[in-house]
């Protein structure tokens, strides 16, 4: 009976590279089945293999080709159509900006300083058109009505109620001048700005939007645990390695108990139980 002999254990390295081959290969895989080509109404997207590069492991330094993928992406007819009309339709109002943004160099030098005095000299007219006839029936009315109560013209009476009256005038008056100003400011402001949005509107116009693509359902390998594999298995060979030693050592044992016996009942030894002492020993020692 031999000696049984210990398994080898896994050499870390090839264990390592064997590993990152399998990893490396599994990737790719996935990669290839997770480019799935498309049709739509709107277009089609296609892949192909358009290379490889090289990736070298810095555990191992072992080179590896890895294989890289175009997408290639193409409108179908009709959507190919509107495409060239909405970039020709682009490029018109791309180049009627930059011809109006010329203009803009010279008209923003200009501050806008919130005076208009046409538009506000005439809405204090159109105001004054209401307010002045207004404004006289209203003085005759009370100087009528001071006469008829007895209050004379030049008396304290009769100045305190006509300075009250011109007061209120007065009022009316600048009020009409604050909002005609407001508002003559808020046409001043629309009309400097309204070139600036025409040519910003230009700028932004809309695009034809890509095709939409569906949810593709593409499998996924899992990787390989090589290397969980290789130890296992090595487990697996110590196990088996372990056995055999011990079944070896019981019989030594029984043999060595064997011989033992037979010298303390009175040291002689039968010829069969020597001839297996002897072969033990020498099988397994």
């Amino acid at each position: 009976m031999g000696k049984p002999k210990a398994p080898k254990a896994p050499d870390p390295a090839k264990t390592a590279a064997a590993q990152t081959g399998s990893n490396i290969a599994t990737a790719a895989a996935n990669t290839a089945m997770g480019n799935v080509n498309q049709v739509t109404p709107e277009g089609s997207l296609s892949y192909a293999q358009s290379g490889t590069y090289k990736y070298t492991d810095p555990a191992t330094g072992r080179t590896y080709d890895v294989p890289t993928f175009t997408a290639t992406q193409k409108y179908s007819p009709e959507q190919q159509r509107l495409y060239e009309t909405g970039v020709g339709t682009q490029q018109n109002l791309a180049d009627l900006a930059k011809g109006q943004s010329a203009f803009l160099q010279d008209y923003m030098a200009k501050p806008f300083d919130g005076t208009n005095d046409a538009t506000e000299a005439r809405l204090i007219e159109l105001g004054r058109k209401r307010l002045d006839p207004m404004f006289t029936e209203r003085r005759a009315s009370m100087e009528q009505d001071l006469a008829n109560r007895g209050i004379a013209m030049g008396s304290r009476a009769y100045d305190s109620a006509m300075r009250r009256s011109s007061e209120a005038e007065n009022d009316a008056y600048n009020q009409l001048l604050l909002t005609g100003n407001s508002q003559a400011f808020s046409q001043g402001q629309a009309t400097r700005n309204q070139p600036i949005n025409e040519i910003t509107a230009l700028m932004s116009g809309s695009q034809v939007s890509g095709p939409s693509w569906a949810s593709t359902n593409a499998g996924q390998i899992a990787n390989t645990d090589f290397a969980g594999l290789q130890q296992q298995a090595y487990a697996n060979q110590m196990n088996a390695y372990n056995q055999k030693m011990q079944q070896g050592n019981s019989i030594m044992g029984g043999l060595f108990g064997l011989g033992a016996a037979a010298i303390g009942a009175g040291g002689l030894v039968s010829p069969a139980a020597s001839a297996a002492i002897r072969a033990g020993r020498g099988g397994l020692y």
